[in-house]
């Protein structure tokens, strides 16, 4: 592994825009690859493991919004799809990038890496964008239930889509459209990233901690407003027993909503923060490879994402569950269909259809037992 080196000249002008005093040179890009053996191997490991269940979940949860058109029109599930979308491509750009990188020690050309470190930026910036549009919905549906529908169209969520993909696009290329580091290597402007320019690097940087700071505000905001209406609901209330209950609601938003914070900021926190130290201090090569491990929780967050946003939503379950049924019983037919002699072929295929719409005929009861629940209930709120 190469060593970096202290210059023994001035050097140009530009690089003292660009470099500490104490700034070193790199004669090539393993000077970057810090990782030890047993590094390797826990850290791989995480992206082995983290990568592929990242793609899996969001790939499904992609699947389902598409395949359920009463989802593909509402705004909220379009956000979502959006994170999806932005956690698949970090599935891929980040895990076959850093392992191509730090575990099989790959040193590829200034464009070649710029290019992937820009899919890397695409993907994790359209994630937390998408987090702070889907926090902005919830924001809307609470503060401003009654004209909620009309704030936020289905046009108007892919017009914000549209802006939040095309300005992540941009920002994430710009190292590789011409803002990277006058100096290249002697002396490199980044202790984390080679080529990379410093003023771009905490450009970016202060760009997710403002977007991270705003989804903060967003759920606070939303807290504050249900603790608000619970309080004003057991004052109206005036039952120690309901009141009770309804501040138990209260309570388990504030867990809800503490629990992504947490998750987000414990992800997200560690790896900004080593860029911001990186455009002002010399790093060492204990604190490049606590780099190397913060880095991958960005990954991390991007596997639970699913797990927190998607499958918590009731009505994208039950699509699922459907989904999964309609796929059931198209198997079981064209594996009834594959063993059966042509004679016999009319009579498999009535049972099948008859399967079908029993299966069908099913979902129609459970929907309008559910209707009438609700309608019952409605009812009984309205006698009391």
């Amino acid at each position: 592994m190469e060593e970096w080196k202290i210059p023994t000249s001035l050097g140009p002008p530009e690089a003292k825009e660009n470099t500490s005093p104490s700034m070193v040179i790199c004669d090539n890009l393993e000077c970057y690859m810090v990782l030890t053996d047993a590094e390797k191997t826990a850290i791989g490991s995480i992206c082995f493991l983290a990568g592929p269940v990242t793609l899996l979940e969001n790939a499904l949860v992609l699947a389902v919004i598409a395949a359920t058109a009463t989802l593909r029109k509402r705004p909220s599930y379009l956000f979502i799809g959006s994170l999806a979308l932005a956690d698949v491509f970090a599935s891929c750009f980040f895990t076959t990038s850093f392992l191509d990188f730090h575990l099989f020690r790959r040193s590829d050309g200034p464009n070649a890496y710029l290019f992937k470190l820009g899919g890397v930026t695409m993907a994790f910036s359209s994630s937390v964008g998408s987090l702070l549009l889907t926090a902005l919905d919830r924001y809307l549906c609470i503060h401003q239930a009654s004209s909620y529908k009309v704030l936020l169209t289905r046009r108007r969520a892919l017009l914000s889509l549209l802006i939040l993909w095309s300005a992540t696009i941009f920002i994430s290329f710009l190292p590789l459209m011409g803002w990277r580091c006058p100096t290249v290597l002697t002396p490199p402007c980044s202790y984390l990233f080679p080529y990379i320019n410093q003023d771009y690097q905490a450009c970016w940087t202060s760009f997710m901690l403002v977007l991270l700071a705003l989804i903060l505000g967003a759920y606070a905001l939303i807290l504050l407003k249900a603790h608000r209406h619970e309080s004003s609901m057991t004052s109206l209330q005036g039952g120690t027993g309901t009141g009770h209950a309804r501040m138990r609601m209260d309570i388990r938003l504030a867990r809800t909503l503490g629990l992504i914070l947490v998750i987000l900021v414990g992800c997200w926190l560690p790896a900004l923060s080593f860029m911001l130290v990186d455009f002002s201090v010399a790093l060492t090569t204990t604190q490049k490879r606590a780099f190397a491990f913060c880095s991958t929780l960005c990954l991390v967050n991007s596997a639970v994402n699913p797990l927190l946003y998607a499958l918590r939503c009731r009505e994208l379950r039950i699509a699922l569950t459907q989904l999964l049924q309609r796929l059931c019983v198209i198997g079981r037919c064209k594996k009834s269909t594959e063993d059966l002699t042509p004679g016999l072929t009319s009579t498999e295929d009535n049972n099948c259809i008859a399967i079908s719409e029993d299966e069908m005929s099913r979902t129609r009861t459970a929907q309008l037992n559910s209707v009438s629940e609700v309608v019952n209930h409605q009812e009984l709120n309205i006698i009391k």
